[in-house]
């Protein structure tokens, strides 16, 4: 059976109106040539409805009667996405800066904070009013948070910490602010609440899984500093944009 013209059915893609249905009922787009199923597509933007409501993929597998394995699947390449979008499209973030790092991982006893054994260190910084960016690092050493901040954030900002000695040196980068946290949690515009918020927005969402495979973290993390970040917008429609540009 020949290919057929689908007059005014644009290209999910590129919505070039060159579009046709080849001999298995897939489209295909003249103009960029990607090839897409309609039903396949239906499923995966149930699927991906799902995943921007916070549902695991066992519950969406259940609710859409698919296999665990393939939603699970769509969910991880989410993920990558968001990942991927994070790393492409990041702008370094300036201002009025909060830096903290935090330990994700299973409970266990022993040490906690840091130097904590056998957890997944993450550096964040967060731009009062705006972004926040997190980064999976090996340890908490100065030279370690110090080429990150550098890297990541406009000299001259002002920076707001804990009194933790690695952070000793920001003060070449801009103002450097600190808080004791053995006396206060904060006075006046000196606090570091705005990031030990997002600490707490990514934990208890961290919560509902029941593992996460080490290598995986970057992903979930990165997933929560997305959610974060476009908090006030439609999750749906800005993944779509990522997932399907």
């Amino acid at each position: 059976m020949p290919d057929r013209v689908l007059k005014g059915k644009r290209c999910i893609f590129c919505e070039s109106n060159k579009t046709y249905r080849l001999a298995d009922g897939r489209i295909r787009c003249k103009e960029c040539g990607k090839k897409y199923s309609l039903s396949k597509l239906k499923k995966d933007l149930e699927v991906l409805h799902y995943f921007c409501l916070e549902l695991s993929a066992n519950k969406t597998a259940r609710l859409l009667h698919l296999d665990y394995g393939a939603v699970r699947s769509r969910y991880m390449m989410f993920r990558e996405k968001i990942a991927e979008h994070s790393r492409d499209n990041f702008k370094r973030l300036s201002g009025e800066l909060e830096i903290d790092e935090t330990y994700f991982g299973g409970r266990r006893k022993g040490k906690r904070g840091r130097g904590a054994f056998n957890k997944v260190v993450v550096l964040g910084i967060l731009e009062r009013n705006g972004r926040v960016f997190t980064k999976i690092v090996p340890n908490v050493k100065a030279p370690t948070l110090m080429r990150e901040i550098e890297e990541k954030t406009e000299k001259g900002s002002v920076y707001y910490t804990d009194c933790f000695k690695s952070y000793k040196s920001l003060k070449q980068y801009g103002k450097h602010n600190k808080i004791n946290h053995q006396k206060t949690f904060g006075k006046g515009h000196n606090y570091i609440n705005g990031l030990e918020g997002f600490w707490s927005f990514a934990k208890e969402r961290f919560q509902k899984y029941h593992g996460i495979n080490k290598n995986n973290y970057e992903l979930y993390v990165k997933e929560m500093e997305f959610r974060y970040n476009h908090r006030n917008s439609n999750i749906f429609n800005e993944l779509l944009k990522i997932i399907y540009k």
